[in-house]
């Protein structure tokens, strides 16, 4: 299922711009952000001079390399404005993690960088097949989370009307959709499955209602669950890429003409994959975690941010100047070791969606009873599912199979595994 590609006349002028011009831009910026991120940062200061690297050493694009990583802890270890490369009086807004792992990670926005997010979120919702006059669902999470204001502020940019509802309030989200007449929707995957859940609860055909377009971000989903979600709504299902630390939402997004990965805004954020172990830069086209650097970031620029993501760079084809990203794999910090066999929650639910009678809802619990590591996964089963025992019997033969560890399977009733509201939660480690 393909959609119309975005007319030439619409493409802004970053989106334009030839392998050879981008390259040029990269390292003027890059070169720019160096000096900046080197004059303005204690921590940058400090980093750069323990590897004896001078702003003016960077010559050339492949020179960031020499750079030393950012990662979570040096951004806590600065909290909360450490990081910041402007005075606070400079600073219009300040987004942050949930800081469930330590403290939170605080960012920082110029009125600038809040005018290039929201340009960059518009470009993004356009790229997803949005238009002027849309009416956008907001159904990110607003507040210190950047994934609704960083949604509602490109959704206005575009000339779309916004409905702000946030996440929550399950019964009033399907109400809305049904009543305001929204065409795009732009909400976690997993809660969007939630919604979709009530509609049909409440006897609606999820394909009647005037959505045409989801962009999904926020977790990991798989081109299986877009299939699902597209079957299941006659909508396109497209994927957007952002974190905090970088910008939020709109660093990459996947065009809905192709369907074929996320294109990085490559005029503002440079890329690289490197071995996860080593940290050594690999080629494109090798999988291995994403680290960013911005390029036009004000109040908190950052060098090399280890984004634990994992996956490739391949070669631009909607917008053939900027490198696309493929679906992220998984994250090198959601890793499941069982029994010496890594495995990602992304590779269940590939084999769930492979079993007839189960849904994507699932939860991976690990325990270790003995001395040695135990998978189970417990799924809910479809209404209509009626011999359990033999979907139970193939998911595991599937996850044996495909993915290389033994798992136990509980098929669960529907609706018995918590929703999320927003990131949904795959894994329960009771070890």
């Amino acid at each position: 299922m393909l959609g119309d590609a975005c007319p030439e006349e619409l493409l802004d002028a970053g989106e334009r711009l030839s392998v050879d011009e981008l390259r040029s831009r990269q390292l003027s910026l890059l070169q720019a952000t160096v000096a900046t991120t080197y004059e303005k940062v204690p921590h940058y200061r400090k980093a750069l001079d323990e590897v004896g690297f001078a702003p003016g050493d960077l010559k050339e694009l492949s020179d960031l390399s020499r750079l030393p990583f950012t990662g979570k802890k040096d951004l806590r270890d600065n909290y909360p404005f450490g990081m910041f490369a402007v005075p606070q009086s400079e600073v219009s807004r300040v987004h942050a993690s949930s800081g469930t792992t330590g403290r939170p990670t605080v960012v920082g926005y110029t009125k600038q960088d809040i005018d290039t997010w929201a340009n960059l979120m518009a470009r993004s919702i356009r790229a997803a097949g949005g238009r002027a006059g849309d009416t956008c669902h907001v159904a990110y999470g607003y507040g210190l989370f950047t994934g609704g204001l960083g949604a509602h502020y490109g959704a206005e940019r575009l000339g779309c009307t916004v409905v702000p509802i946030s996440g929550g309030m399950t019964e009033r989200q399907v109400d809305l959709i049904r009543d305001f007449g929204a065409r795009i929707i732009m909400v976690t995957p997993s809660y969007f499955l939630a919604i979709i859940d009530e509609m049909e609860r409440r006897g609606l055909d999820p394909r009647d209602t005037s959505l045409r377009i989801g962009i999904f971000g926020a977790e990991p989903w798989t081109e299986q669950m877009r299939t699902e979600v597209e079957q299941r709504t006659g909508m396109h299902a497209v994927d957007i890429y952002g974190l905090s630390e970088v910008m939020g939402p709109g660093v990459a997004q996947e065009c809905v003409e192709t369907k074929d990965g996320l294109h990085i805004w490559e005029d503002h954020f440079y890329p690289e994959i490197i071995d996860p172990v080593t940290g050594e830069v690999l080629p494109d086209g090798s999988e291995g975690e994403l680290v960013f650097t911005t390029l036009t970031k004000q109040a908190f620029p950052v060098l090399r941010y280890r984004t634990r993501d994992l996956t490739r760079l391949l070669p631009g084809t909607a917008r053939p100047g900027m490198r696309r990203m493929e679906k992220i794999t998984g994250r090198t910090d959601d890793m499941m070791i069982v029994r010496g066999v890594n495995v990602f929650p992304t590779q269940i639910e590939e084999q769930i969606l492979g079993v007839e009678g189960l849904t994507p809802h699932y939860l991976c619990v690990l325990t270790r009873p003995g001395r040695m590591d135990e998978l189970t996964v417990q799924v809910e089963a479809a209404p209509d599912l009626t011999d359990r025992p033999t979907a139970a019997a193939a998911l595991s033969r599937r996850i044996k199979d495909r993915v290389g560890v033994t798992a136990k399977i509980e098929i669960v009733d529907p609706h018995a595994l918590e929703r999320s509201l927003g990131k949904a939660k795959r894994i329960k480690d009771n070890r």
